[in-house]
């Protein structure tokens, strides 16, 4: 079970996951050392999967941000799942319920690129595509 202090930990991290033990130890009235214990069991039991960035997609030349749908056509999604794991410009996936089968996240330089993986999608299912105007959260 996850105590309030854990829940306050897992935010900050969420919020900068660069911030020290000892920096979090302060904002939550413990020592560095009983943090830095505290994440280790966090990851021990699978709460924290990993420490990551977030990277602006469109200043490193992704302007592009599809939401797309997926229906597919047979029920062999293990080769899909395969292809959507090994497609770089699908940063994001989900299996579903309800409309459709999977939703996925890509971002891409160019239509160009957008059409050749929409090509690609066409080999399993069919699917809806969604384009971002702007980011709001």
């Amino acid at each position: 079970m996850l105590d309030q202090t854990d829940r306050e930990i897992l935010r900050l991290l969420e919020q900068n996951s660069r911030l020290q033990w000892k920096e979090i130890g302060e904002l939550v009235h413990m020592t560095g050392q009983a943090v830095a214990s505290r994440i280790r069991r966090l990851e021990e039991i699978g709460v924290i999967e990993g420490f990551t960035i977030k990277v602006n997609q469109e200043k490193i030349g992704l302007p592009i941000v599809a939401m797309i749908t997926v229906s597919m056509k047979t029920n062999h999604h293990k080769a899909f799942q395969d292809f959507i794991t090994q497609e770089a410009a699908i940063v994001e996936s989900h299996r579903i319920s309800g409309d459709g089968c999977y939703w996925l996240k890509a971002c891409l330089e160019n239509t160009e690129s957008l059409d050749r993986l929409l090509d690609d999608i066409l080999r399993y299912g069919n699917y809806r595509l969604h384009l971002s105007i702007s980011k709001v959260k």
